[in-house]
């Protein structure tokens, strides 16, 4: 079992309008709801890959429960298993719209705050990782922190996994990045914002090579349409998509969490982990939306995926 962690899970909302317009009203042709945030999109395309996954982290509320429904019938049909061990709160799930542009592709994002999380509740959820790391393979530690989870939280979690002997990767920003990359993470996944903010250099691979020496074993960079870079105790590449691909982008970078993971409890070697990372990233940039991916454009794209020593 891949265990995925989600602290802020989000009840995801999209409007789709035929243009964007700044200071007016719009017509919404079309609106889809579905079960968000960056561990619950990396567990449903490992689900439809044929993992067996289980997702935790926070849900409460009427969006909470609602978000729950749609996980479960999010889950139906896939290759693998996908099981709900989310634990319950008081406070009610946040939600995030996206408004699409349909005639420029462009999406807004709006992300609400999380909920408010007590101590007994963040102590309620640590005990419930404890139990699950027993059985995990891998695990990723995904997204933005909850107002009331401590700042450390994933130096924590991360040293739990370790202390088992669980791979772990981390994919968040901030000082959740800084602090949790302190605790030695096998891996972390940084957009390149997110790297140049933790590093302060803006060239990807001397930013790389720093996040390493700050703590992580290995540091895989996405770089948007220019595919990722990976700094690795076995070496260093870039890949790349072979053209770019029109579509929505979101969601692409938890499907490159997926494909690394998938990769790493395969015992797959790095290039092949970053052939499918790439691919699989633009399958979902084809897809509707995050926690998908168009199967048959991933089986074309892998094997034209360049993979180059950086």
């Amino acid at each position: 079992m891949i265990l995925t962690v989600t602290l802020n899970a989000a009840l995801d909302l999209t409007y789709r309008v035929p243009r964007l317009r700044p200071h007016s009203s719009h017509r919404v042709t079309r609106v889809a709801e579905r079960a968000g945030g960056k561990g619950l999109n990396v567990a449903c395309v490992l689900a439809e890959l044929g993992h067996d996954v289980t997702v935790t982290g926070f849900a409460g509320g009427p969006n909470g429960q609602t978000l729950r429904t749609l996980l479960a019938d999010a889950a139906r049909g896939r290759a693998g298993v996908l099981t709900d061990a989310l634990v319950p709160i008081a406070g009610n799930t946040r939600r995030t719209v996206a408004v699409v542009d349909t005639a420029g592709g462009d999406t807004t994002q709006f992300n609400e705050p999380g909920p408010e999380v007590s101590a007994e509740e963040w102590a309620e959820f640590t005990d419930r990782y404890a139990q699950l790391l027993e059985r995990a393979r891998a695990v990723a530690l995904c997204g933005s922190l909850p107002p009331g989870v401590p700042v450390g939280a994933y130096a924590h979690l991360v040293r739990a996994a370790r202390a088992r002997e669980v791979p772990v990767l981390l994919d968040t920003s901030g000082e959740p990045l800084r602090r949790g990359i302190a605790a030695r993470p096998d891996a972390v996944k940084p957009n390149a914002a997110e790297l140049a903010e933790l590093t302060g250099s803006t060239e990807p691979l001397r930013a790389a090579q720093d996040a390493r020496r700050r703590g992580a074993y290995a540091v895989v960079a996405s770089l948007g349409p220019d595919g990722v870079l990976a700094v690795t105790p076995d070496g260093a590449w870039r890949a790349a998509a072979p053209e770019r691909l029109p579509g929505n982008p979101t969601g692409a970078g938890d499907s490159a969490v997926a494909a690394l993971l998938s990769g790493w409890v395969r015992g797959l070697p790095w290039p092949e982990r970053l052939a499918r990372a790439v691919a699989l990233s633009g399958a979902t940039v084809r897809a509707a939306g995050a926690g998908e991916f168009d199967g048959a454009a991933y089986e074309a794209l892998l094997p034209r995926v360049k993979v180059l020593p950086a």
